[in-house]
């Protein structure tokens, strides 16, 4: 264990970084352009004439081959032709390099002879000098606190909490870039592919035990090691939450993962068994990724399922309440003395208050929405609140009503503050996305998570739920 945490905390934490064979041709240097934020040094390794001189105006040095780099290099990007790869491993391995992303493709997961007895090559050099292999067929590593990234679109110089570890190079780049607008941040991750030396199972085990790693989300296609991964994961999910996508779920979806990275999909009746013994969190797309950690990262731990629930109209106060009582929540009603509470300001003309409260018009009051915000956190049959806000009647109350948009959110913001209760907002964007969306992102920077649907949101906070009842019970 301490030789595997050593390799992958020296490639995950570099000082300098080397790119060999990039090109301007169809990518425009693509990897040097997308290093250009990294604060350690940058080094290219480029045998092509024609492409020294772009290389050399983007401010980065190149060298014939990695033994001509004047220092120890930590992290190497691989992009040459599948057959020159067994090369630059050699010259990996001989120059002490701390290991490598093989970009790369076409090996086994091609199910060709030359594919195959390629990887096989590289394989056995790599494990031969216990050098550290990511990939191939991958787009290595992101960490964005250091600027080390697999695209320009990627955020750099924010450090985060949530380490992330894929087989496929597509889902982690748009994780990485749809969890940051829904502010998930990174603190290491990596995509690897065919996974011919490191596996999921190792990046887990390092995760496991990265102090800056808060919380850890993993797409896997396949297991190699299933009974290391097993008892990893079980250990891991006592000191922090595992969410868990899946690749492969059915017989066409396991065909395709053999194409994609050449893995053997286990069946679902096996990862289903895992998610019940491990405590693991299980997520079957990119919107589940990031909802689930939306709530982990923003939601107070809950310490019950019972939902107090709020919503601005009487057909929502229906949809909410089947949603979350679809989900596994309970929705329970309310004690009597929150009863008694709202029978003296509440207007019940178009609205009501068993739970789910249908607001009606008492959304006019900011103070009312206080009001049932301090009731929901102090009764003792409820354990979180989701609340319903939509963008048909908040903007344009916003802007009739001074000084109402301030007094609103300072409510939320007050209940976020004071009450040991998960608040999860639903903002339906309805036929105004785009309004939905600026308003998300305001209440997201509040602290204050907000979902695009009942379902979505239920989802979540019972993944938040199921974890805490893990961590407390322990089955």
């Amino acid at each position: 264990m301490e030789d595997l945490i050593a390799k992958l905390d020296r490639i995950f934490n570099p000082r300098v970084v080397a790119v060999v064979g990039d090109k301007k041709l169809n990518r425009d240097y693509m990897w040097l352009r997308a290093m250009e934020p990294f604060k350690g040094r940058v080094y290219s390794v480029n045998i092509d004439p024609n492409e020294v001189p772009g290389i050399e105006a983007l401010g980065i040095k190149n060298y014939l081959s990695l033994m001509d780099i004047p220092e120890p290099v930590d992290y190497v990007v691989v992009s040459v032709p599948r057959e020159v790869t067994p090369i630059i491993i050699r010259d990996c391995i001989k120059a002490g390099v701390g290991g490598a992303g093989l970009f790369t493709s076409g090996f086994a997961e091609t199910k060709t002879e030359v594919g195959i007895k390629l990887q096989e090559t590289i394989t056995q050099m790599a494990k031969d000098a216990n050098f550290a292999l990511v990939g191939p067929n991958c787009m290595g590593l992101f960490i964005p606190k250091l600027g080390v990234r697999n695209s320009t679109a990627q955020y750099a110089g924010e450090a985060g909490d949530v380490g992330f570890v894929s087989q496929s190079g597509t889902h982690s780049i748009n994780f990485s870039i749809a969890g940051y607008a829904h502010g998930i941040k990174i603190s290491k991750l990596v995509s690897y592919g065919n996974a011919v030396v490191l596996d999921s199972s190792d990046y887990l085990e390092y995760l496991a035990q990265d102090s800056e790693t808060k919380a850890i989300g993993m797409y896997i296609e396949g297991v190699k090691d299933g009974g290391r991964f097993f008892r990893l994961l079980r250990e891991t999910v006592r000191q922090k939450p595992v969410v868990i996508w899946k690749g492969g779920q059915t017989e066409a979806g396991t065909r395709a993962t053999s194409s994609h990275t050449n893995s053997l999909a286990e069946s679902m009746t096996v990862w289903e068994a895992i998610f019940k013994q491990t405590g693991a969190l299980r997520a079957d797309n990119m919107e589940e990724m990031i909802d689930t950690f939306k709530a982990l990262l923003y939601c107070k731990p809950p310490i019950g399922d019972r939902v107090g629930l709020v919503s601005m109209t009487g057909g929502q106060s229906v949809v909410i309440t089947d949603a979350f009582a679809k989900a596994g929540l309970q929705v329970p009603t309310l004690s009597q003395q929150s009863y008694d509470r709202l029978a003296s300001f509440f207007n019940i003309i178009g609205g009501s208050y068993r739970n789910p409260i249908d607001m009606g018009s008492n959304w006019r009051s900011a103070d009312v929405v206080a009001q049932i915000l301090d009731i929901m956190d102090k009764d003792e049959n409820i354990d979180a609140v989701a609340l319903e806000l939509s963008v048909n009647f908040l903007p344009n109350m916003f802007e009739r009503i001074p000084g109402f948009e301030q007094a609103f959110l300072g409510a939320l913001d007050d209940f976020k503050e004071r009450s040991s209760k998960p608040l999860v907002i639903i903002l339906p964007p309805l036929h105004a996305d785009a309004l939905a969306a600026d308003f998300r992102d305001r209440l997201m920077k509040r602290g204050l998570p907000a979902f695009p649907s009942f379902a979505r949101a239920a989802r979540a906070l019972n993944s938040v739920v199921k974890y805490e009842m893990w961590k407390r019970d322990g089955e």
